[in-house]
């Protein structure tokens, strides 16, 4: 696989001098100041970044795809330099499907801050990166979101040790929150609602909000619950993942999924129509185990218009994404569905998929595909 490794954004010197920097200070560059800050600037390189991005991806051979690498079970970065995660596996999905070939990715790992001004700019083909979906970056940023990957909602990270049970109990704390998030905004309107102070303390990355956190230089870390169970489960602080606990409140919506420029409409509807094809294939228990299976024989018409074959001696159906109509094949053989990236990625960092908002719809969850027809 061709991987490059490109990372955006100014890492802080050392989280000693981050919290020398910013402790006792309010920090007001929430999600929204983000957005305002670089709503111009998106504006100014919307028309250079847009197009054919079909077209230049095929062109280039590679899909550029951007990333985190700091979140376990969604998007991290291993020891040998390749990514894992539930996200990352979404990027494969997508080059499996438009080049035949999942592995002909190119990762660009991204700061939360840099991630749409990137894409705005064209510097990627699509955004992977635990991005909540929002009406500001539908609007400001021009962000056009696929079909929802992964339901998350905030929450908070707290020692044990300190005995706190819930979010009333933490008047007068310091909480460890990333900058250029919709994470700061829903930390301050949650305190502001429970008439609690608190001093914030922002990082552009989360090595060193984590480092921080090991250090006590702050009582919680708030972030996607998502997240949270990602570092928990690999915390190297004393006393390990099991010091730590998330508190069972949910103060915040954070619906997941890929984002694509604006402006590029066969392009979005590609990459949703890739998502949409993984749960539909979960839906009908198409596996990357069986898909061969069905298709010799689809045995119904929308498997088989999922498949891009032939059914009851009827033609191939092109649905006018400007792919192959066996597109999902590649995806579904080399990757799998929705429910095979989930148990690989994220179940693992103790986050099961049954009896959750990522269930299936069939069992009683959010998880739901549109008809392939």
């Amino acid at each position: 696989m061709k991987t490059k490794w490109l990372l955006i954004g100014v890492a802080l010197i050392t989280a000693v001098l981050a919290i020398g920097a910013i402790a006792c200070g309010d920090d007001n560059d929430d999600d929204n100041g983000d957005t305002n800050a670089n709503a111009t600037q998106t504006d100014d390189t919307m028309d250079d970044a847009t197009g054919d991005t079909l077209a230049d991806v095929i062109a280039r051979g590679s899909l550029i795809c951007g990333v985190n690498d700091g979140v376990p079970g969604f998007g991290f970065l291993e020891a040998d330099g390749s990514s894992s995660g539930f996200d990352t596996d979404f990027c494969r999905a997508i080059a499996a499907a438009v080049l035949g070939d999942s592995e002909a990715v190119e990762f660009v790992i991204l700061t939360a801050a840099a991630r749409f001004e990137a894409l705005a700019a064209g510097e990627i083909d699509v955004l992977v990166r635990n991005t909540t979906w929002t009406q500001s970056r539908d609007g400001d940023l021009n962000g056009t979101f696929a079909t929802i990957t992964f339901y998350d909602g905030q929450g908070m990270m707290v020692r044990v040790a300190d005995g706190i049970t819930s979010i009333d109990d933490m008047a007068g704390t310091t909480v460890c929150v990333l900058q250029g998030t919709t994470t700061e905004l829903n930390l301050a309107d949650r305190f502001a609602a429970g008439g609690l102070d608190y001093t914030p303390l922002t990082f552009e990355e989360n090595g060193p909000l984590e480092a921080a956190f090991t250090a006590e230089a702050c009582d919680g870390w708030t972030s996607d619950k998502s997240q949270l169970a990602a570092r928990r489960s690999t915390y190297a602080g004393e006393g390990g993942p099991e010091s730590l606990v998330i508190l069972d409140e949910t103060f915040s919506k954070e619906p997941l999924g890929p984002v694509t420029r604006d402006g590029d409409t066969q392009w979005s509807d590609i990459v949703n129509w890739v998502v949409i094809g993984m749960i539909t294939a979960d839906e009908k228990g198409i596996t990357s185990a069986n898909v061969a299976d069905f298709i010799a024989d689809p045995g119904e018409a929308e498997t088989a218009r999922l498949l891009g074959v032939g059914f009851e001696g009827g033609e191939v159906a092109d649905l006018g994404l400007g792919l192959d109509p066996d597109f999902m094949q590649a995806v579904l053989s080399q990757i799998g569905n929705y429910d095979e990236v989930y148990q690989a990625n994220i179940t693992p960092i103790g986050i099961p998929r049954e009896g959750t908002l990522n269930a299936s719809w069939l069992n009683g969850g959010l998880i739901y595909a549109p008809p392939t027809r």
